[in-house]
């Protein structure tokens, strides 16, 4: 009897080794290598690769490539339409990752439900609930009619069988890590099974122009669990955020093969489901104090969406030898940035400040463009002096204490100015070919001293 052979698979990253080590070479993760036997897959029969045209695969001159769109379909929720880039392309597919608890499977029944009821034929495949327990929550969806096909399994080949004997349009996977392949010997949800399941999904829905939505549990760190290889190999990866003591998710793309990763949809949680946030920028800004100092508000861009979102700072005399500096919803590293152009630039004692930033509404910033309004913040929170609640702030601050150009910045003065700011601050090399305006005053700044001046008038 042939001896079988075992090999050490990390479970955080896929790296395989030989022999036992308490930490990956490859990530660094401790205590991560798990024992696996070595799978010996039958011989087949060497067959042509095929298109999802069912065509076989053959060289061609680049002249010769015909270029025609993608068709897509289009949901009842507008907001996933736009995070997939205008809608679901046939054939895709999508891998969407979040908290537990946070809404993947709530979202993915009222998405299923919606294409259901329009006549497409939808398959939902459960490893984690029974058919009973996905009819309460697509009643309680208000979907419970809608005619989709329910299949409780995590055995893959029958599955694929499944699959193949109905020839659904679209198919949900709830979720990859609880799927199974039998001729596997690794344990349900390690790295082997999920990169073999993966591989059989991304082959369907290639040859049969069948579009999967895969759920994909995420670490404690907030990666998506299994190997990196499983976001290369799908077309599109959404994370679904929020916060589990607020009612508002948000849906980010960091992978579109069709579209672009920039943007963001914004849902909010009720009883019956989740609804679409139309006017973001409202929901950001309608708790704002009207004398509070340490406030101000930027134009930031999501995708080809802007937002306005509030930056609160407080500085506050530091208890001990260092000072402290925290942030939410802000870069670390960006905060610290500002803080010392404000005090070499500016002339801001800040050195024995605690500072305490925060972007509201558990929205992320990560662009150049708020630089400028988080230094107004921190600022205005120093010198306790507020600022105007109908000013907007939009700019990159550099180390030399310049504001320097940012992009699309006439959709951001068209949104502050829609909802109602009188004044916006924007750095001098854009007012370069901008119109001018009857209900916003656009004021442009070439270096944060001179913004500083202006905000606060003595």
């Amino acid at each position: 009897m042939a001896k079988v052979k075992t090999q050490y698979v990390c479970q955080n990253c896929g790296y395989i080794s030989a022999t036992f080590l308490g930490r990956c070479p490859n990530c660094g993760a401790w205590n991560s290598l798990v024992e696996e036997a070595q799978s010996q897959p039958a011989a087949k029969a060497a067959s042509p690769r095929r298109t999802s045209a069912g065509t076989k695969v053959a060289p061609m001159l680049m002249s010769q490539v015909s270029l025609k769109r993608e068709p897509r379909v289009t949901t009842d929720l507008g907001e996933l339409d736009r995070v997939l880039g205008g809608g679901i392309v046939p054939g895709s597919l999508i891998l969407i990752g979040g908290d537990p608890g946070i809404g993947k499977s709530t979202l993915l029944t009222q998405v299923s439900g919606h294409l259901a009821s329009k006549g497409e034929k939808v398959l939902y495949v459960s490893g984690e609930e029974s058919a009973s327990q996905i009819k309460l929550r697509a009643t309680r969806l208000g979907v419970g009619d809608s005619g989709m096909y329910l299949y409780p399994e995590t055995d893959m080949p029958s599955i694929s069988q499944a699959i193949d004997d109905m020839q659904p349009d679209y198919v949900v996977i709830d979720s990859v890590q609880t799927m199974n392949v039998p001729e596997m010997n690794s344990a349900v949800g390690s790295v082997s099974q999920i990169r073999e399941v993966t591989a059989e999904l991304m082959k369907i829905a290639k040859t049969e122009q069948i579009t999967i939505f895969i759920v994909g549990h995420v670490t404690k760190e907030g990666a998506i669990a299994g190997p990196k290889i499983l976001e290369h190999m799908v077309d599109t990866v959404l994370y679904f955020e929020g916060d589990m003591h607020h009612t508002y998710r948000m849906l980010r793309s960091v992978k579109n093969r069709y579209g672009s990763t920039n943007e963001i949809g914004i849902f909010e949680m009720h009883q019956d489901g989740l609804e679409e946030v139309a006017n973001p920028s409202e929901l950001f800004l309608d708790e704002r104090l009207p004398n509070a100092t340490g406030s101000a508000v930027v134009v930031s861009m999501e995708g080809t969406r802007p937002i306005l979102v509030e930056i609160q700072a407080l500085m506050t005399p530091t208890m001990y030898g260092n000072a402290k500096r925290t942030s939410s919803g802000l870069d670390h590293n960006r905060v610290s940035l500002i803080i010392a152009v404000l005090e070499k630039r500016a002339n801001l004692m800040l050195q024995n400040q605690d500072a305490y930033l925060k972007a509201t509404g558990g929205v992320r910033l990560d662009e150049p463009a708020i630089d400028l309004a988080m230094a107004m913040a921190i600022a205005s929170s120093y010198r306790d002096s507020e600022i105007s609640p109908t000013d907007c702030f939009v700019g990159e601050i550099g180390l030399t204490g310049e504001v320097r150009r940012v992009n699309r910045v006439e959709d951001r003065i068209k949104e502050a100015a829609k909802l109602g700011f009188k004044r916006i601050f924007i750095p001098k090399n854009n007012l370069q070919g901008l119109p001018t305006r009857d209900k916003i005053k656009v004021i442009g700044v070439s270096s944060v001293s001179e913004a500083l001046d202006r905000v606060f008038v003595k």
